[in-house]
């Protein structure tokens, strides 16, 4: 059931629009809605309501795997775990609260998008900037697997059947999430509106049903379904321990930065907006949290291996123990698996939007800052989705596989932003100026503080993976920058146009033979100027006399009739049957000898009807103008002239 409504409710869009259109429709305009024109960029603009869903799916859904992945590494302590777990999410709700001021002031200080790139970048250098943005997009390209591999886990744990085919159910989730994106912003948040309703309405009845039974039944308190026991400690608590939970807890810490990052998303007035958005994002997940943190240990419930047969993720648990496995535990994991798996919803948001950013200062190709159909980023959607891929495929969907690369590009993004601000409200001075740099500043102290710890103790678990890919895409960023910067400087040179020096063109045709194709190009060239030669590359002994014969009767006969200028025919030898070197040969004499004049090559080509038939023709004229590009003259200009063939 809730693999059904999970994947069934984003799909359902399409059934929508079949309806709705009774005349011809496109594809495209089937699975990702009709094209929206520019001016209605407000319709797609976001809410309180909208914003929710649409921004706070990642911090939301970390309940999911954040205490999960606290108690999978205090297993080894057995039951004795459970007494350091609520001290452990308590200090994470902390830097929540922390998080939350600092961002708050972050919001009001960049109304026009406050994301770690362009605070980073504006506060403490453009390379920093650069650091943040890598940051942002490890963070979102793993939550968007972690999510998925996560809400799966959910789905499991309701319909043990499924677990052979994990890798297979990522991809479908992955796959709809996709398309549902593409269709834009606005329409993506109403139809996760509801499912993030039941989620919270769900988990704050287990929260408020849970924490009512504790306190009537005290000390006689059992749970509703047997859980699965907890297995007997193999180790002592050690500083370590507490360390690598800690950091593993702090996954729950993660889409914080995605409101801030999005304040131009909002409906007027954004600032408020978005500040009141953050709020209620963090309060949901914070109450969630410090339930989780009492209740577990009141009823006994520790973690399970995700591979481990009869797999029951803590939440899962917590629901049964507290009212049973019925219709409320069933729904209440068919909420969880949509809100789990959909929590990528956040990084589908904001991905596109710190590739545009990047794309505007010269970082990435510009196709990433220009819109698509549906007023999205949709070139930056269709990359997150690939790489998305390949990461699952990797890690075969498996959460306690991936948890280990999580958590710390956003944590380097949160102290890399809260570090810009501090920077910001020192520069900029003013009333209060020293609370807003406490404020900021106390968060990039314990981010850093947390940052420190995430990459000591996951470095060997897997940590390492994103503390070497961080620097390479970091590299590569620059290098197209400096690509791009190099472009810029060489074209924006201010040249004025030298008239006075200008002459027809030398225009070479390379021909086959005589044929439909070889008097366009002629005809063509003609009108460029009349100084055109025809190249053919003569193979046989006997085709060179049928070739002139052919060219005086079709070429030069009607030529001299029509008063107008008659284009030469150059026959080369190619005694070893090549036909790109002599021609190119040809072209470099041409040059020689007229080195005050451009060199025209019209290149005749089939054009055919169907995608598949390309390999059959045009072998040596693509061949051909892949070489004249790479000699890099400038004098030389390559012109196409089509033949479009009908089907046969």
């Amino acid at each position: 059931m809730a693999m059904a409504i999970g994947i069934l409710l984003p799909l359902g869009i399409i059934g929508k629009c079949v309806s709705v259109s009774r005349g011809r429709m496109s594809l495209a305009n089937v699975i990702l809605g009709r094209p929206l024109a520019s001016s209605q960029r407000r319709k797609e603009t976001l809410t309180l309501w909208t914003g929710i869903p649409v921004l706070g799916f990642d911090a939301l859904a970390s309940t999911g795997y954040g205490p999960e992945a606290i108690l999978v590494i205090l297993l080894p302590l057995g039951a004795s775990g459970l007494h350091y777990f609520p001290v452990i999410l308590l200090i994470i709700v902390a830097i929540l609260a922390a998080l939350t001021f600092s961002y708050h002031q972050t919001i009001a200080a960049y109304p026009r998008g406050g994301g770690a790139y362009i605070v980073a970048k504006e506060n403490l250098g453009a390379h920093m900037g650069v650091w943040a943005a890598v940051a942002l997009l490890l963070d979102y390209l793993l939550n968007v697997v972690i999510g998925i591999s996560a809400g799966i886990g959910a789905l499991i744990s309701a319909i043990p059947a499924l677990q052979p085919h994990i890798r297979m159910l990522c991809l479908l989730v992955l796959f709809t999430l996709a398309v549902v994106n593409l269709r834009g912003i606005r329409e993506s948040g109403l139809i996760f509106f509801f499912p993030l309703i039941l989620f919270v309405g769900c988990l704050t009845a287990t929260v408020a049903i849970g924490l009512a039974r504790v306190w009537l039944n005290g000390e006689n308190l059992l749970p509703v379904t047997q859980l699965p026991p907890i297995p007997p400690a193999t180790s002592t608590a050690s500083t370590w321990l507490l360390l690598a939970a800690f950091a593993s807890g702090c996954t729950a810490m993660t889409g914080v930065e995605a409101v801030s990052n999005a304040v131009p998303l909002f409906r007027k007035p954004a600032v408020t907006r978005a500040q009141r958005t953050l709020a209620a994002i963090i309060a949901i997940l914070s109450i969630f949290l410090l339930g989780i943190a009492y209740l577990c240990p009141a009823y006994h419930i520790g973690a399970m291996h995700e591979q481990q047969p009869g797999y029951q993720t803590v939440l899962a648990q917590l629901i049964a123990a507290i009212a049973g496995q019925g219709v409320f535990y069933y729904v209440s994991l068919a909420s969880i698996f949509i809100i789990l798996t959909y929590s990528a919803q956040t990084s589908f948001t904001d991905f596109p939007r710190v590739c545009r950013l990047l794309a505007e200062d010269d970082f990435l190709p510009p196709a990433f800052a220009i819109r698509g159909r549906r007023l999205v980023f949709s070139h930056g959607i269709i990359v997150l989705s690939m790489i998305s891929a390949l990461l699952l495929i990797a890690f075969d969907g498996l959460t306690e596989k991936l948890i280990p690369l999580f958590a710390i590009g956003a944590f380097s993004a949160f102290v890399l932003s809260q570090a810009g601000m501090v920077s910001y409200w020192l520069r900029k001075g003013g009333d209060g100026i020293w609370f807003k740099v406490l404020c900021n500043g106390l968060g990039a102290t314990t981010t850093g503080f947390a940052l420190m710890i995430i990459i000591v103790t996951k470095f060997m678990e897997g940590g390492w993976i994103t503390v070497v890919v961080a620097p390479m895409f970091v590299c590569l960023l620059h290098n197209i920058h400096r690509h791009y910067r190099g472009i810029h400087r060489e074209m924006e040179q201010p040249l004025a146009v030298q008239t006075y020096t200008l002459q027809p063109p030398v225009v070479i045709i390379p021909i086959e033979g005589w044929s439909c194709l070889t008097e366009k190009a002629v005809r063509l060239g003609l009108m460029l100027s009349d100084d055109v030669t025809a190249v053919h590359i003569s193979i046989e002994s006997d085709d060179k006399e049928r070739m002139k014969k052919l060219w005086v009767e079709k070429v030069e006969k009607p030529a001299k009739a029509a008063h107008s200028p008659v284009p030469q025919l150059a026959i080369l030898d190619s005694p070893y049957r090549r036909i790109e070197k002599p021609i190119l040969n040809f072209i470099n004499k041409t040059e020689k000898d007229n080195p005050d004049r451009f060199i025209m090559v019209v290149i005749p080509e089939l054009i055919e009807p169907h995608w598949y038939e390309y390999l059959l023709h045009n072998v040596h004229g693509a061949m051909l103008k892949t070489l004249l590009y790479l000699r890099s003259d400038d004098r030389t200009i390559v012109i196409n002239c089509p033949w479009y063939l009908h089907d046969i």
